[in-house]
C-alpha cells in the first residue's frame, strides 16, 4: 500500500521499465493439487522482516526503529541490509531512536527473550510488504511464493530500481531454506488479505493494471487466486484513491479482523476526502462488494485530517500490522485521533498491546507500518 495522499505525493520512491517477466499469464511454478491455505496475519508468527531504508529513504529510521522495537518485545525480526554502511545507520538509530540497547542490536536476545538477525542481502526500497515473499502452506509444510515485482507498475517514475527488490523472495527462501515457487504474475503483497481460511481480497485496479499486467482478466486472477492461494472466494474491489500511486492496495481499504468482519475505510464530514466524493465512492463501493459476497463489513471513518509539508493527510490507521500477541499502526503525530485509533483496534483485537507509530516521513512518502513489514507465519 501507499498512503492516500489528498495534495501531493512526495517524492524518492521511483521504478524503472516494466519487468522482462512474460506476462501471458502461464502463470507456471507454483504447486498445484493438495491442500493449501495462508495463514491470516493474527495467527502465530516465526518473525517479522524488514528492509532497512536506504540513504534516500534515510527519513523513515526513527519511525523503523519505532517499529522494530515494537515486535523485538513480542517475536523475532529479520533485517535487510545492502552494505555494512546502511547497517552501521540502521545499529545507530536503533540505538537513539529506538531505545535498544547495544547487545540487542547486534543479535542478542532482548530482555522478553528475542532477537534480531541481521542479512546482507540486496535490495532496493523500504517496502518489504510489497516485493517479500509470500508465504503459503501446502499440506502442512511452508513455502514461499515469488510473485513479480516491478515497483509498482513504475507508477513512481524511473528513479529506482526494482531488480534486486524482485530477488528477494528467493534470498529469503534460501536462508530459511524453503522452496520457492515462481509466479509469472505481477502483483505486491501488499494488495493482498487474507482470512487465513477461504477468502481474499484484492484490487483489480492493481492486479489489472496494464502496467504491471497486460492483457489479464478478472477471470484469470480469479483462477490465479484460487489455484495459489487454495481460496474459494475471491473479492475484488476496484478504484483508485485521489493521489495513491499504486492504484489502491487493499490494505488501505479493507483488512480483515479475527472474527471474520472485515474493516473498510470511511470518509467523514472531518477528513479531507469528502463524504459522496471520489474516494468515498470508492471506499463506499468495495464495502457493497464485500458484503454481496456474503461478509459482513464495519466502516472505519477517518476521524480527521493533518497537514505535513506540503501535503494533507486524513488520519487513516488502516495500515496496521498484527504480530504474536500485538497490533502496530501508523501515527499522525496528533493524539486525539491517535489515541481513539489505539482505543479502536484494542477493541477489535483484544488481548493484543496495540502501539501507535508515528509515521509521517514514510506516509508521505508512500505508506506505513503495514507496508514496511513482512510476517513470517509459524508452522502449525
Amino acid at each position: 500500500m501507499r498512503p492516500l495522499l489528498i495534495i501531493t505525493l512526495g517524492v524518492g520512491l521511483g521504478a524503472c521499465d516494466a519487468p522482462s517477466k512474460d506476462s501471458s499469464m502461464e502463470d507456471s511454478g507454483s504447486p498445484s493439487g493438495g491442500n493449501i491455505r495462508v495463514p491470516a496475519e493474527w495467527e502465530p508468527q516465526e518473525a517479522v522482516w524488514l528492509q532497512w531504508p536506504q540513504r534516500w529513504e534515510s527519513d523513515y529510521e526513527p519511525s523503523f526503529s519505532r517499529i522494530v522495537a515494537t515486535i523485538l518485545r513480542h517475536e523475532d525480526v529479520h533485517v535487510l541490509v545492502n552494505d555494512s554502511r546502511t547497517r552501521s545507520t540502521a545499529e545507530l538509530s536503533l540505538k537513539v531512536d529506538g531505545g535498544l540497547g547495544d547487545a540487542v542490536i547486534s543479535g542478542s536476545p532482548s530482555s522478553e527473550g528475542f532477537s534480531i538477525t541481521w542479512h546482507e542481502i540486496p535490495n532496493d526500497n523500504a517496502w518489504m510488504r510489497d516485493n517479500g515473499p509470500r508465504y503459503v502452506l501446502k499440506d502442512g509444510a511452508l513455502r514461499i511464493q515469488d510473485w513479480g515485482f516491478d515497483a509498482w507498475g513504475g507508477a513512481f517514475g524511473r528513479d529506482v530500481t526494482y531488480k534486486a527488490d524482485n530477488t528477494v523472495p528467493v534470498a529469503v527462501g534460501e536462508y530459511l531454506d524453503l522452496p520457492v515457487d515462481p509466479v509469472d504474475i505481477v502483483h505486491e503483497r501488499g494488495d493482498l488479505e487474507f482470512n487465513g481460511s477461504d477468502t481474499v481480497l484484492l484490487s483489480w485496479s492493481v492486479i489489472g493494471d496494464p502496467a504491471r499486467n497486460p492483457g489479464i482478466t478478472k477471470t484469470d486472477v480469479t483462477e490465479a487466486m484460487k489455484r495459489h492461494f487454495g481460496v474459494s472466494r475471491v473479492v475484488m474491489v476496484e478504484g483508485v484513491p485521489q493521489g495513491d500511486l499504486t492504484n489502491g492496495h487493499i490494505d488501505g481499504i479493507a483488512r480483515f479482523l479475527p472474527d471474520n468482519r472485515v474493516v473498510v475505510a470511511d470518509c467523514s464530514a472531518e477528513s479531507a476526502c469528502e463524504p459522496g466524493g471520489h474516494d468515498d465512492q470508492i471506499y463506499d463501493n468495495a464495502a457493497e462488494e464485500i458484503t454481496a459476497a456474503g461478509l459482513e463489513v464495519i466502516r472505519w471513518p477517518f476521524a480527521g485530517k493533518v497537514n505535513y509539508k506540503d501535503a494533507i493527510f486524513d488520519t487513516d490507521y488502516m495500515n496496521w500490522l498484527v504480530g504474536n500477541g500485538f497490533v502496530a499502526t501508523v501515527g499522525f503525530d496528533n493524539p486525539s485521533t491517535d489515541n481513539a485509533a489505539k482505543a479502536q483496534l484494542e477493541e477489535w483485537f483484544p488481548g493484543r498491546d496495540v502501539t501507535v507509530i508515528e509515521t509521517l516521513a514514510s506516509w508521505y512518502a508512500g505508506g506505513g507500518v503495514h507496508c514496511h513489514t513482512n510476517d513470517q507465519p509459524a508452522l502449525p
